[in-house]
């Protein structure tokens, strides 16, 4: 199989796109429903942790600090590889290969989970969590190409969303199944009581995700409906982008060791100024780890202006910036969910206990269902006049399912059903962009930017609904991100795509930010949840930049003479 090319002319009315391999992609979009399962199910994780293991807003934290993380690890080992072997080690394998071998190795991050479990220690279900997460890595690396491969690139986004629908199916059950197995009920539980409970139904969970692993990659395995996806073109030399990341993990190595050092430090007689001060010190270090990310990528894009030999797939401002674009995009999910549980337990909030918190924290991941399963709609052979109808009836649908599901589970659901109106207004946002990938991005980020702003400015069901909608508008992010940030990087697109992977590391800096920003900032103050709910902010400064991008790569892309946004309606009619 060929190397995806992605810097094609527009397609004339004349021309026929690509058909798809539907047999292939139904079976790739399976291990997307993982991705979703584990990520979310972390969102009720982090809030169980902290008051089982009596942690901070930080150290809970430390959870998608281990996930995401690893997602950076493996995707950097991938490169490493390639550069130093000539050859693109998931090109070799093929993708199909690529992607049993990431499953069955996280089904060994379920066994390292089970087995830590068992010792009841929280260093070990970290361990245990980045495994399951390297394997995601190398799963990741090679399903969203490959789905792209599976038919035209001009129409490769409505593909990966139709991933990002399963996936979200997974991020909307992934709470209420991971809240049962920690709670044992969907009944309301005080934080003292969730300090004893027993962690005997975690191993439960874990060994029924690790045989779920090991069906999947049984699965891939037997299918004669998924191709090799075999790369045999030679990786294309970037030793400098590898020295520019070695050096860049090196320096968050730096930036983060004493941030965990200090938590050895015996506060029990501090004054409170030598709190806060040793709070300010943690938040400078953290600081700094997102400016080694953010500058350092960025002087690594002006070096390979001047000269590309070397940088490989980094001389393409559209994926530097879009490299930015995923670290953000993934850091702003994953924290609005991973904080809402400690935000919900003030009293401006609800006052809801961690168990409580659970049909929130399920309604915001399937919020991401719905967004998805909305975008997912043109993956699909269908009329103009029913992929309109179904634009408007597929979120609604979503909607009743998440409401159904968490209803049947025993929760009271009641107070979302006015959630409603942020779901329209999504609907409206998506005939507006009509799957224009740069047009898509920037509406979407945009209302995630004002409802991240209503959010921090109002307390109620008015700012949990802003916070929740969240969900809905980074919903249709991931594919419009990645179609933009490959397009155009042909024989590097590979490279690109692992590039991508590995700033899903924003998932384990941004959430472990605001975590500090939260600390810190109710260290300062002495109204109750000022801190949780201020730190906020750090949403709006992503969706900011998301914004930003959108606008910038398309305005790129242009130059270099590609605009998906242009591409005929009646070719996009025809799909894939």
């Amino acid at each position: 199989m060929a190397t995806i090319q992605t810097n094609q002319p527009v397609l004339s009315n004349s021309e026929s796109l690509k058909e798809t391999n539907y047999g292939a992609l139904g079976t790739l979009v399976t291990v997307f429903f993982f991705w979703g399962f584990i990520a979310a199910g972390n969102s009720v994780f982090i809030p169980f942790c902290k008051h089982y293991f009596h942690l901070v807003q930080f150290q809970s934290h430390l959870i998608d600090f281990a996930f995401y993380s690893a997602y950076y690890v493996g995707a950097l080992v991938l490169f490493a590889y390639g550069a130093f072997g000539g050859k693109d080690l998931v090109g070799k394998w093929g993708y199909k290969k690529s992607i049993i071998y990431g499953l069955l190795f996280s089904a060994l991050g379920a066994a390292a989970m089970i087995i830590a479990v068992n010792a009841n220690t929280f260093a070990g279900m970290l361990a245990g969590l980045f495994i399951v997460a390297l394997g995601f890595s190398l799963q990741q690396t090679a399903a969203q190409p490959f789905a792209i491969t599976l038919g035209d690139p001009a129409t490769g986004t409505t593909r990966v969303n139709l991933g990002g629908g399963v996936n979200s199916f997974g991020t909307t059950i992934g709470p209420i199944v991971v809240a049962i197995a920690l709670f044992g009920t969907t009944a309301a539980i005080t934080d003292e009581k969730i300090a004893g409970l027993s962690l005997s139904k975690v191993i439960i969970l874990y060994t029924c995700v690790g045989a779920l692993f090991i069906g999947a990659a049984a699965l891939f395995f037997f299918s004669k409906k998924v191709p090799s996806g075999i790369l045999e073109e030679k990786t294309e030399k970037a030793g400098k982008a590898l020295y520019t990341l070695l050096i860049m993990t090196g320096l968050l190595v730096i930036m983060f060791v004493p941030v965990f050092s200090s938590y050895k430090t015996d506060l029990t007689n501090a004054t409170d100024a030598e709190k806060h001060a040793l709070e300010a010190y943690r938040m400078k270090w953290l600081l700094g780890a997102l400016a080694v990310v953010v500058v350092g990528l960025l002087i690594a894009n002006l070096s390979a202006k001047k000269k590309s030999d070397g940088w490989g797939a980094m001389q393409y401002p559209q994926l530097v910036l879009g490299m930015l674009g995923i670290f953000f995009y993934v850091g702003v999910e994953v924290t609005i969910g991973s904080n809402l549980g400690e935000l919900l337990r003030h009293k401006d909030f609800g006052g809801f206990q961690a168990s409580e918190a659970t049909k929130y924290i399920a309604m915001y991941w399937g919020s991401l269902m719905i967004g998805r399963w909305a975008g997912a709609v043109g993956a699909f052979k269908l009329s103009k006049q029913t992929k309109d109808i179904l634009l408007f009836v597929v979120p609604l649908v979503a909607f009743a399912i998440i409401i159904i599901v968490n209803t049947v589970a025993g929760y009271d659901m009641k107070p979302l059903y006015y959630y409603l109106v942020c779901v329209l207004v999504q609907i409206v946002a998506a005939y507006l962009t009509k799957n224009k990938p740069a047009k898509t991005l920037l509406v979407f980020s945009l209302l995630g930017l004002i409802a991240m702003i209503i959010g921090t400015l109002t307390t109620g069901k008015i700012a949990i609904y802003a916070f929740l909608s969240g969900g809905l508008f980074c919903s249709i992010m991931w594919p419009c991100i990645f179609s933009l940030s490959i397009a155009g990087l042909g024989k590097y697109t590979t490279q690109g795509s692992a590039f991508l992977i590995m700033m899903i590391l924003g998932g384990g800096i941004i959430p472990p930010m605001q975590g500090k920003v939260a600390d810190y900032l109710q260290a300062n103050s002495t109204v109750e949840g000022f801190g949780i709910h201020n730190s906020y902010w750090i949403a709006v400064v992503c969706f900011a930049y998301l914004a930003f991008f959108a606008f910038a790569a398309k305005r790129i892309l242009k130059r270099q003479g590609i605009d998906y946004d242009a591409t005929p309606e009646n070719v996009k009619e025809e799909l894939i």
